[in-house]
């Protein structure tokens, strides 16, 4: 029975003694492993490209070697995004003409879910007076031709994958009738400012010929005074000959 014992004892110190020895050495081949897996760090990074929603982020990687940052270098394009509302954009357009707005954009193409709400004849971001409304594009509205009862709010909510949303944006649109002025400020003033320029350009074409009328004039007056200057000096030089004979 001692001897059973013994060899029993013998047999678990000879068996913990082969799990110390191979797990050092797992643990030695573990840290060579790590030690061989490159490291990067981001060294540049632009800012995201798009203000509001899913953007892309330009960002450079370098090797680290031995704490130091080597010219082995990479660029690559990374989804980014600072805020995910991106507020009111209003548009004033006439009956008939074709409006087109793009909620998506060409980042977020595989984005998964987009959903619209429509508020008519008022512009608000209220989302309580906002009604579901199933476009005919997910992506996008598009209004063509677009008529006055078309007017209001349109808003746009996009989700990714796991249903987080990433952006939602507001459009008000504001329909004229056709032949109607136009009351959009920015617009007026990019007519009036055109005008002026077509006003000032013809008047600069009326002023010319006289401009160019009043610089003979000149030159011919400068001429002519010249001329009486040289005959005056010259009569002077006579003057002085007679009186020295």
């Amino acid at each position: 029975m001692q001897s059973v014992g013994l060899q029993h004892r013998l047999l678990v110190s000879v068996c913990l003694f082969l799990r110390l020895l191979t797990s050092a050495e797992s643990q030695q081949v573990e840290q060579e492993e790590v030690q061989n897996v490159p490291v990067e760090v981001i060294t540049e990074s632009s800012p995201c490209s798009a203000t509001c929603g899913l953007g892309l982020r330009t960002q450079t990687l370098c090797l680290l070697n031995d704490s130091k940052v080597t010219e082995k270098c990479r660029v690559r394009a990374v989804q980014c995004m600072d805020t995910w509302q991106c507020g009111l954009q209003t548009m004033t357009v006439t009956s008939g003409q074709r409006v087109e707005v793009d909620c998506v954009g060409d980042v977020m193409e595989a984005t998964g879910r987009v959903s619209w709400r429509y508020a008519r004849g008022i512009i608000s971001t209220d989302d309580a007076l906002l009604a579901r409304w199933d476009a005919p594009e997910l992506d996008r509205v598009v209004l063509d031709p677009v008529r006055e009862e078309d007017a209001g709010t349109y808003r746009c909510d996009v989700q990714d994958a796991a249903y987080r949303r990433v952006k939602r944006a507001y459009w008000g649109i504001r329909v004229l009738p056709a032949g109607v002025l136009s009351l959009d400020y920015d617009s007026a003033l990019a007519l009036w400012d055109e005008g002026e320029k077509n006003q000032t350009e013809e008047e600069q074409r009326k002023i010319f010929p006289f401009a160019l009328l009043a610089m003979g004039v000149s030159v011919a007056v400068a001429g002519v005074f010249a001329a009486l200057l040289r005959g005056y000096e010259a009569m002077k030089r006579r003057r002085r000959r007679r009186r020295g004979i």
